[in-house]
């Protein structure tokens, strides 16, 4: 199957950048080195041939036991133009982070955090990380594969 016009305009201007990529159904996925996320979502966004204007979602995967550990998931749709993306990049566990793109997109404000929350991958630059989901004093990151699911948590609230 032939290449969309995305990944052929990314693996043109990216061509370092892109790790790897594959199309399922129709589905477009490219996995990107993390340190070019921001570029390459910018790029996505302002290119007039794809304007990919509305960030769907974000998201992180836990691969416990390989090396990079988390993959973040950006799904990306152009309204102009009726097509979707994937694009992910790996984080390895020793630096867990990432940069935001809350600049580009101010929905992943909250996707961000929920990730952050969720998995402890930390989004360099973004304008109020903290939790969303789970109160400040709970400890570790519950989607992580290694938390314990036993593991009990400080209690809160008035009456603690």
């Amino acid at each position: 199957m032939e290449a969309n016009i995305t990944t052929n305009k990314l693996s043109a201007r990216f061509s370092d950048s892109i790790i790897e990529t594959h199309s399922h159904r129709g589905d477009e996925t490219l996995v990107v080195r993390k340190q070019d996320i921001q570029d390459i979502c910018q790029f996505l966004r302002d290119d007039t041939e794809l304007l990919y204007n509305f960030m769907m979602d974000l998201t992180a995967v836990d691969y416990l036991g390989q090396e990079p550990r988390f993959e973040v998931v950006y799904h990306l749709y152009s309204l102009a133009f009726n097509r979707r993306i994937r694009i992910k990049t790996r984080v390895s566990e020793s630096d867990c982070s990432v940069d935001s793109i809350v600049s580009l997109w101010p929905s992943a404000n909250w996707f961000e955090r929920e990730v952050y929350d969720l998995y402890g991958i930390t989004f360099k630059g973004h304008p109020e990380l903290r939790r969303i989901l789970l109160y400040e004093d709970f400890q570790g990151h519950p989607l992580r594969k290694d938390y314990p699911i036993k593991k009990r948590q400080p209690l809160i609230g008035p009456n603690c």
